[in-house]
């Protein structure tokens, strides 16, 4: 077992992305009973529905979950009071300073991961006391880092950084993947746009299906004077680009992405004026897939490759 299946108490070094509006107890525990580590994705949840997710999730399986937790949310001392409440044993952070909750977190015995897009956000993670870190590239869907730094030169750069146990995203979604990252210095890796189209995603049939459409170069890195956020191109992604190109302050870009554009696009389907979000690597997807066959081939095709590179003689 490496660090991260022993942190976890995982049989595979795979977590799930916990992705908003896809994320919910179906899926999480779809990974974790085939093995890796599911999250509940809190981001898109009021506090008495994420409750009820961890509740489902708990009587769906007996191994390991967290919670996936955007520090920028509202409610935020709601929901750590929920999740201490109702003894969530792991919890990964985002979009925020790890300082802030990671020793309140560990106190009461939750084993805390944070998501970055720098070496430097790496050095605080280690700083701040979490137990691991998860270093996305700009592949990834949804809300990027504005490094713009891909996973290829991100992960060697962190590995090189801390001592911490890390753990590789953006961009993942087959073994031979798995095997680069791991060679560049990860212990796990993060997979969210795989999991996203999968049976057990929450999100919407018109989006995977459309999403299982796309070819390469079909997502954009946008919303940078916001929060950069990877979209497919069309539908409001195309009004979002119009604003850019014209040259749209802040306050003008935030009246246009308004209030929901998520939730209509990912969990409601509605391609037109719905926020579209996924990862690059949704290209190579051309299946809505139960979890439990999209794990045996990543761990199939993880064995497959590093055998293929180091062949036994």
């Amino acid at each position: 077992m490496n660090r991260i299946e022993k942190l976890f108490t995982i049989r595979y070094p795979v977590i799930q992305g916990g992705m908003v509006w896809c994320s919910g107890w179906r899926l999480a525990s779809a990974v974790s009973n085939a093995g890796g580590l599911g999250l509940l994705g809190a981001g898109s949840m009021y506090p008495d529905v994420l409750r009820e997710h961890i509740r489902k999730c708990k009587a769906a399986t007996s191994q390991p979950f967290g919670v996936n937790l955007p520090l920028m949310y509202p409610d935020m001392d709601t929901i750590m009071e929920i999740i201490l409440q109702e003894k969530v044993r792991i919890v990964f952070t985002s979009a925020g300073n790890p300082k802030t909750w990671t020793s309140i977190l560990k106190a009461g015995g939750i084993t805390v991961a944070h998501v970055v897009s720098s070496s430097r956000f790496a050095l605080k993670c280690e700083e701040a006391g979490v137990d691991a870190v998860v270093a996305e590239g700009f592949e990834a869907g949804g809300h990027n880092g504005r490094e713009e730094t891909t996973t290829l030169c991100l992960i060697p750069a962190v590995r090189k950084a801390i001592s911490l146990p890390l753990i590789a995203a953006g961009g993942i979604g087959s073994g031979a993947a798995m095997a680069a990252v791991m060679a560049l210095g990860a212990e796990g890796v993060q997979i969210g746009t795989r999991f996203a189209l999968s049976e057990e995603s929450s999100a919407h049939e018109t989006f995977k299906i459309h999403c299982l459409n796309l070819q390469e170069g079909d997502t954009r890195l946008l919303l940078k004077k916001l929060a950069p956020t990877r979209l497919v191109k069309g539908g409001f992604t195309t009004r979002v680009e119009e604003a850019e190109a014209r040259g749209a302050t802040v306050d003008e870009l935030r009246d246009l992405l308004g209030r929901g554009r998520a939730k209509r696009g990912i969990f409601e389907g509605d391609l037109e004026e719905g926020e579209i979000e996924i990862g690059q690597v949704a290209s190579q997807f051309r299946q809505i897939r139960p979890v439990q066959e999209i794990m045996r081939e990543i761990i199939t095709g993880y064995h497959e490759t590093v055998h293929r590179l180091c062949p036994v003689e």
